[in-house]
């Protein structure tokens, strides 16, 4: 994917010949970032202590860092990737507050410890609760969640393998799994809970959203990473463990195949000459990336094609493909917590994530009919649009085999041996809801339809629309002016506070240190006086100094003798 991203490969194809492709000269430096970023999230996995997750979570952190601004010659990598540093360390100040606080609590940070004491009642509701809304803190800045998740979607900038390995393995899923791992906490932290459950399920939505207008490939699935992690987050938060992590399990395949599928045609569009007009608007995406100029090539690339409508179906949720059988489980985790005493905060949660259902369906055939439906809309010549190489299409076959099965490893009529696998032997295999899969289901068909019906068989207008409902599609294609917001925010907060810390540095710092170089000259100008170079003045001097002297000595001797 590196050569494909290079810009002196675009546009030979207008001469009448293919782009020829040039290795990239990181290419050793890929590989180790890789190592690294694989290696710390292997750590973080094994930790058993927050201490030791602490130290291998800023490995992952790293390691993003370094691979999204791999390119870092290119001004929008190299932002994308402080924007990413920065974001997250937000969130990490929470997680490391959050450690201190459990090690004054409760003497330890093993989470075996930590488990037992929050069980026996070794540590109080209230520490507890404080205690797993800092963790949050970190886990919301890692998985994206809002309001944190701005970093996300400009992590595109990196690699296409990096970003398939980032959105299903590694950097999002660490915050998932530390409020897994950290369970027993959550779990007897009522408030945290809910805390969980409603940034989860509103982020879900929220995301998918800004998914429904996204017109760059790679940013429709960073939304969808965001939406489908709110998910795994609302799983958690209603309680059920099993749920969020086999939802985490099961996207890591159809949302790694998603991305290299959306690097095969970037590649294949690259190759083929797709460069961007001298006019284009800089805040549009490159044309091999854009969907407005793709069309036509499911008969040109049939296995990329094939590949990534198998993703989408899996992650759009119909059945049997695997992520029909984790976002069930999703949903009637939060349907079962909003039966038994949740409130009304997870009926809506439960709503938020139904419509999550059918937005998702929809924006992600959008991408699959802009892509590979209709006629070629792009500036690459159509001749050389062809399949990737073997290097590339046997990945995409061997990851669509998982993200058509995996999903039975957790199914509730197969024994559910993912949940056994998580929870031991205690664990029940739950029932199927079915009336809710049901409910589920023809709500993701609805929005295949949709998208059908309004970018294939074009019998609705996806523009007359745009432009009807002005608003909201000016404020979901600017991501509801988050960004900006945040920018006034820093520029203003951060202007005001140097403005303050200046008025101290001149006022007091410098202040206090000219005041001593002040009294020392005005003491030796009060001294100066005595020192006049005649003699009897000295003389006159040392004589008054004896007369004090001799009369401290004769008073002290009388005030004695009289005592």
């Amino acid at each position: 994917h590196g050569a494909a991203h290079d810009p002196g490969t675009h546009g030979a194809a207008q001469h009448g010949e293919p782009a020829p492709l040039v290795r990239d000269p990181g290419f050793a430096r890929y590989f180790a970032y890789m190592g690294l970023f694989t290696a710390a999230m292997l750590g973080l996995v094994l930790a058993n202590n927050l201490l030791a997750t602490y130290m291998f979570w800023e490995g992952v952190g790293l390691g993003s860092y370094l691979l999204i601004g791999f390119w870092y010659r290119k001004p929008e990598a190299a932002a994308a990737a402080k924007k990413a540093f920065v974001t997250t360390r937000f969130g990490d100040f929470g997680f490391l507050i959050g450690i201190l606080y459990l090690w004054w609590q409760a003497g330890t940070l093993e989470f075996t410890r930590l488990a037992e004491l929050s069980e026996s009642g070794g540590i109080s509701t209230t520490a507890l609760t404080i205690g797993a809304l800092l963790i949050f803190m970190g886990a919301v800045g890692k998985s994206a969640q809002f309001p944190l998740h701005v970093w996300l979607p400009d992590a595109m900038e990196g690699p296409t393998p990096v970003s398939a390995l980032i959105h299903a393995a590694t950097m999002v899923a660490a915050g998932v799994y530390l409020v897994a791992r950290a369970f027993p906490i959550f779990e007897h932290a009522p408030a945290a809970m809910l805390v969980v459950a409603f940034i989860g399920g509103f982020t879900a939505i929220f995301a998918a959203s800004m998914a429904l207008v996204a017109t760059d490939i790679k940013r429709v699935m960073a939304f969808s990473t965001v939406s489908q992690l709110g998910y795994m987050m609302l799983g958690l938060g209603a309680g059920a463990i099993g749920a969020g992590m086999f939802h985490l399990f099961t996207h890591a395949f159809f949302k790694a195949l998603l991305f290299l599928t959306a690097g095969s045609v970037i590649f294949i569009l690259h190759r083929a000459g797709a460069h961007d007009p001298d006019d284009k608007d800089p805040l549009d995406p490159p044309r091999a990336q854009d969907i407005r100029y793709m069309g036509g090539m499911w008969r040109r690339t049939p296995i990329t094609a094939i590949t990534m409508t198998i993703a989408a179906l899996s992650l759009a949720g119909i059945p049997p493909l695997s992520g029909f059988w984790s976002k069930d489980e999703v949903l009637l985790a939060t349907y079962e917590r909003a039966t038994h005493g949740g409130g009304a905060i997870y009926w809506v949660l439960l709503l938020f994530a139904l419509v999550t259902v059918l937005m998702t369906a929809f924006y992600m055939f959008r991408v699959v009919f802009l892509t590979f439906a209709g006629e070629y809309r792009g500036p690459a010549n159509p001749e050389f649009i062809r399949e990737s190489p073997l290097t590339m299409t046997i990945p995409l076959l061997l990851l669509a085999v998982p993200s058509i099965l995996a999903g039975l490893w957790g199914a509730p009529q197969l024994g559910n041996g993912f949940g056994q696998l998580l929870e031991g032997s205690e664990f029940h295999a739950g029932e199927m809801n079915v009336g809710l899969a049901g409910v589920a289901t023809v709500l993701a068909v609805l929005g295949i339809g949709l998208a059908w019906a309004m970018y294939y068989a074009r019998s609705v207008s996806p523009e007359a629309l745009a432009a009807r409902f002005r608003p909201i599609y000016s404020t979901l294609l600017h991501r509801f002016w988050i960004d900006e917001l945040y920018m006034w925010l820093i520029d203003k907060l951060i202007i005001g506070v140097s403005f303050g810390l200046a008025w101290f540095d001149q006022h007091v710092v410098d202040g206090a240190v000219n005041g001593v170089a002040r009294g020392v000259g005005v003491g030796g100008d009060l001294t100066r006086g005595i020192q006049t170079g005649r003699i009897p003045g000295y003389a006159l001097a040392v004589f008054g100094g004896l007369a004090l002297i001799a009369l401290w000595t004769v008073g002290s001797v009388v005030i004695r003798g009289r005592v």
